[in-house]
């Protein structure tokens, strides 16, 4: 990891647009997603990384409830 800014998994989350444990939960389970490092039990993210990543997996719109 270089030395860019680091973000803890909360502020990694507020950027992404997500939260948390979707978080946790892209570290484990997709492949290309940054990984962090780790300081004790702290995982930091590269600011960089993240939005990198970001702008090659767009959000997904949200589906809107049928007509009742």
């Amino acid at each position: 990891m270089n030395n860019g800014e680091l973000l803890t998994t909360d502020e990694a989350a507020e950027l992404l647009g997500v939260d948390r444990r979707s978080v946790y939960t892209y570290v484990q389970r997709l492949e290309g997603f940054p990984q962090p490092e780790r300081i004790g039990r702290t995982l930091l993210f590269e600011r960089q990384a993240l939005l990198d990543w970001r702008a090659k997996h767009p959000r997904r719109r949200r589906r809107e409830a049928p007509p009742a």
